[in-house]
């Protein structure tokens, strides 16, 4: 591990306010980058970002990655070897009401960060995907060394563009990249609009709560810790050329340019009733169901095979939801205090 400054792209955002304070504590000096943008409550990610600045090692700027002029002073004024990108425009549902948010950012935004990665001595660029790249595939668990290029949800396509894009620049200009495909990411700190916190505000407040396809879905649901571990693991894990692979045979998780594919979950699918029902006991309150068809761009069930990640760095996540979902409750009991 070494002590070089590590750029993280939305920063203000829940995985990346995580990964900053992680990385903080480890004593590893850090550049945010967040467009604090107003997808969800400002507010929240204002105090996320209020819990990192003024940190020994933590600088902060207010761009957006799409602004590249903007970018290129951040990379210009913060020189760094490991660049994590965070910053997307995020949801599946809201990606049918606003489809050129997805372009912009996941794409355009993107784009810019290969190119000044490129450019300059950046040693790593890992970069966050999503279980939604596996789309309309059904066999689980959902592995990188299968294909992923049916994905239900512009969303999903972008995430899915962006570990191409990637390739593309690890291929041309050996550029290091790491694609991390994250599973239904939840814990303290969590964004309104994931379904335990549009949940947990719902029972307290009397109010039913959407459950759709009737109930009958699993999600791999993963600890925000446990996510951030992996990543911290896998940020000095620099990907190398795979010498065994084949164009005749292609292995869609590894490549001859220095080009990886992670999943990072919790390889242990719970179903949404089971989720409500521990979350009911948590808040000591039943919830009202409102049961509703799937909806456009959902898929039934996720779990993540996660052997690389524990072959690569030796870890696997492992809260169990009892213990995250009780966890999250305290941090919204305490944060919303007139709710509670």
């Amino acid at each position: 591990m070494t002590s070089a400054p590590v750029l993280v792209t939305g920063v203000a955002g829940f995985i990346g306010y995580h990964l900053a304070d992680k990385l903080l504590r480890q004593g590893r000096p850090v550049v945010g980058v967040d467009n604090v943008n107003d997808y969800y409550d400002v507010g929240l990610k204002r105090a996320r970002l209020a819990r990192l600045e003024g940190r020994a090692g933590f600088a902060f700027s207010q761009t957006d990655v799409a602004d590249r002029a903007g970018l290129e002073a951040v990379f210009a004024a913060h020189p760094c070897e490991i660049v994590v990108n965070l910053a997307a425009q995020a949801g599946v549902r809201y990606s049918l009401e606003n489809p050129q948010a997805y372009i912009r950012s996941n794409l355009e935004g993107f784009a810019n960060l290969l190119e000044l990665c490129r450019g300059r001595d950046v040693r790593h660029l890992l970069y966050a995907s999503s279980s939604s790249v596996y789309g309309a595939s059904t066999r689980v668990p959902f592995s990188t060394h299968r294909g992923a290029d049916h994905p239900l949800s512009l969303y999903g396509a972008t995430k899915r563009a962006n570990e191409l894009m990637a390739h593309s620049y690890s291929h041309l200009f050996r550029l290091p990249a790491t694609g991390l495909r994250f599973f239904t990411v939840y814990g303290p700190w969590g964004r309104p609009d994931m379904a335990l916190f549009l949940f947990t505000r719902a029972i307290l407040a009397g109010e039913p709560i959407r459950v759709f396809n009737h109930g009958q879905m699993e999600r791999d649901f993963t600890y925000v810790d446990d996510v951030v571990e992996g990543v911290c693991r896998l940020c000095d894990l620099v990907p190398e050329p795979d010498p065994a692979w084949q164009g005749e045979a292609p292995d869609p998780a590894t490549s001859r340019a220095p080009w990886r594919l992670y999943n990072i979950g919790n390889n242990r699918p719970v179903s949404l009733l089971h989720l409500i029902e521990v979350l009911e006991n948590c808040l000591g309150r039943k919830a009202i169901k409102d049961f509703l068809p799937m909806q456009p761009g959902d898929v039934p069930a996720t779990c993540a095979e996660i052997d690389d990640l524990e072959k690569a760095v030796g870890f696997r996540p492992a809260t169990p939801i009892e213990v995250g979902v009780e966890r999250f409750v305290r941090w919204y009991r305490e944060y919303y205090p007139a709710e509670a």
